[in-house]
């Protein structure tokens, strides 16, 4: 049945899946998708929605990188919101409310249209392994399908068990099956595996609700897009989403479920997300709380079924239900279906290298739940590079990795392989060191050309990028150059109650205050008509802004990170023997270990590491 051997396997076709099919098909591998069910690729299992706060700037990245998580954001997009735009641009993240068939519809037509790339629908139950190299994959059917590497992304499918209240029944997401026969190899094969939680909120029809009652939250004025490309346009219509709240009725309510709950009466063993809690966590562990904030999130255009965002539950469906009709708006709510908790599968990633190839075996990847994360855009991020990273192993060409002062997708992985994960990781911009250099608005900056290097970014991005590269160079050198005098800034400097000048200096100067906006700065006739002989579009202008208002951050920024890049650059040779360096404490030698980091820089990430470890390092290095 299948006679050849491929260049790539990817196994599940979730994000992960989706992006690292698309990666390796599009650097010109012979790529196989096998799923489940072709009918729910891409699908999203929970909120209707791409992006969000370190979440947007990942997709950024991901369409800087070629991956195609933005386009489709985009083009199924029915509303749009920056979020933080409060705060500094380091903060700034896009989120879109998403219509939920469309968006798994757009990427299955956009697969369907990558050269290279075939489909397989059945279930994958093992992996052909000789030695310490994997040679493909066997399906449920005993079908071989041979393969030079094969990425594993099979979210909360492996071994996944649904809890509603006292009852469980096996699968990965509600009305599917759960996949059996890879953990238990794996495991033989000398990995170690764990059991992680995550849960969703009932359905409900939007027809049964009353939103007069609640706080309608709608999108931006100036709907932005993720995507750098012309493949998509921002929003001219938004729907709109409602908030309301729970009250302390709701939460007794609740309460007289908890000897029913999963969670309370020991059947849930597994850790659930810290920062997506289940209703009932919240109101337990926030006990003084008397009210928690829901966001009523409808599906899509033309769907009546609403996401109860902020109801994540794993209650009896009845408590559920008793609990929803007490919310304010909900009076009489019609369920489409209840809330549920999935316990799944994972593999503690300490196991792989940055690349996320597995360190037991070679050519196995994995990518998504599989490794401990939560979240639609962490799972497609890590797609992607496992897609890459397959392709140009099979390529023999080198490995494609991004560091923490490079991208959010940097971070996520080596904060993955560094220091493993016990619950499921979720991204936050705090957890960049980095982020006033990690921003959404320059992702394509930071990250096409590296893509284009590899061959996955087009020629066609590329050039897009520098142009507007250009453009924003130009425009900063402007500012540098070009004198304003007393008689011209004073008028604006004192309606924005900014003090005077006295005698005439750089634009740059004027527009680094932090009072002054752009449209202030419009308002000199020298810089209108610069825009207007240049043709500067919102993107060129908002690139511009940033880089003269928070220059001296960016700066400072810069220069940490190339201190850090240095250890980055001090490689360790693999399989390392940490035991012959007596002067190493007993934990770092342990960890270290078993970690195998493979740069200083790395080592000096790991839990129980001191300074005083990667001296004894660095002096052994001959640094």
């Amino acid at each position: 049945m299948f006679d050849k051997e491929y260049d790539v396997i990817v196994v599940g076709a979730g994000h992960a899946g989706s992006e690292a099919a698309a990666a390796a098909a599009n650097l010109g591998c012979s790529t196989l998708l096998i799923t489940m069910n072709l009918q729910n690729i891409a699908q999203m299992s929970c909120n209707p929605a791409m992006g969000g706060i370190a979440k947007g700037q990942i997709v950024r990245e991901i369409d800087a990188l070629g991956g195609y998580s933005g386009i489709v954001s985009d083009r199924t997009a029915i509303q749009f919101k920056m979020l933080n735009k409060s705060k500094g641009p380091a903060m700034w993240s896009p989120r879109v409310q998403s219509d939920r068939m469309r968006f798994a519809e757009e990427w299955r037509m956009l697969l369907e249209q990558t050269p290279n790339l075939d489909f397989y629908q059945e279930m994958v139950s093992g992996l052909l392994v000789e030695g310490d190299v994997v040679k493909g994959v066997r399906t449920s059917l005993g079908i071989d399908v041979r393969a030079k590497t094969v990425v594993l992304t099979n979210g909360t499918f492996l071994n996944g068990l649904i809890h509603i209240g006292e009852k469980q029944f096996g699968g990965g997401r509600a009305g599917e099956r759960a996949a059996t026969g890879i953990t238990e190899q794996l495991i033989d094969l000398g990995f170690d595996a764990g059991r992680m939680k995550t849960g969703t909120p009932p359905r409900v029809d939007g027809r049964s609700l009353d939103y007069s009652k609640m706080i309608e939250q709608p999108g931006d004025d100036q709907p932005e897009k993720f995507s750098y490309t012309d493949l998509s346009k921002p929003l001219t219509n938004q729907r709109s989403c409602y908030m309301t709240y729970t009250s302390t009725e709701v939460h007794e309510l609740l309460r007289e479920g908890f000897d029913r709950s999963p969670m309370f009466n020991g059947r849930i063993k597994s850790i659930g997300p810290r920062y997506c809690p289940s209703i009932e966590d919240k109101i337990n562990r926030f006990a003084d709380k008397d009210r928690h904030q829901m966001f009523i999130e409808p599906e899509g255009w033309n769907t009546v079924e609403v996401y109860v965002n902020g109801f994540s539950t794993s209650l009896p469906e009845d408590v559920q239900f008793k609990a929803l009709r007490s919310v304010v708006g909900f009076e009489n709510v019609k369920f489409f279906r209840p809330g549920y908790a999935i316990e799944y599968d994972y593999f503690p990633p300490t196991q792989l290298t940055h690349t996320l190839e597995t360190k037991l075996v070679s050519g196995l990847y994995f990518a998504g739940q599989i490794n401990g994360t939560t979240g639609y855009e962490e799972a497609a991020s890590q797609g992607l590079m496992a897609g890459i990273n397959a392709a140009l192993k099979v390529k023999e060409q080198e490995s494609f990795i991004l560091t923490r002062s490079e991208a959010y997708i940097g971070v996520l992985i080596d904060d993955l392989i560094t220091k493993g994960t016990e619950e499921p990781y979720r991204m936050f911009t705090s957890r960049a060191e980095y982020r006033t250099l990690l921003r959404q608005d320059n992702a394509d900056f930071r990250l096409t050309p590296k893509s284009h290097d590899i061959g996955l970014a087009s020629d066609q991005r590329l050039k897009r990028m520098e142009e507007k590269e250009k453009k924003s160079s130009a425009f900063v050198q402007f500012f540098k150059d070009t004198s304003v005098s007393p008689k011209e800034a004073n008028p604006v400097l004192e309606e924005k109650k900014s003090s005077l000048i006295n005698q005439s200096g750089k634009l740059f100067k004027l527009f680094s205050r932090p009072q002054i906006t752009l449209d202030d700065i419009k308002h000199f006739d020298k810089v209108s008509a610069y825009i207007s002989a240049h043709d500067l579009d919102k993107e060129v202008l908002e690139q511009t802004e940033i880089q003269i208002k928070y220059s001296g951050y960016i700066e400072k920024e810069k220069n940490n990170a190339d201190k850090l890049n240095r250890l980055e650059n001090i490689k360790i040779p693999r399989n390392f023997d940490y035991s012959k360096l007596k002067s190493l404490s007993y934990e770092a030698c342990e960890k270290m270990t078993k970690i195998q980091p493979a740069t200083i820089s790395q080592a000096s990430r790991i839990s129980g590491v001191t300074p005083s470890d990667i001296s004894v390092l660095l002096v052994y290095m001959g640094r």
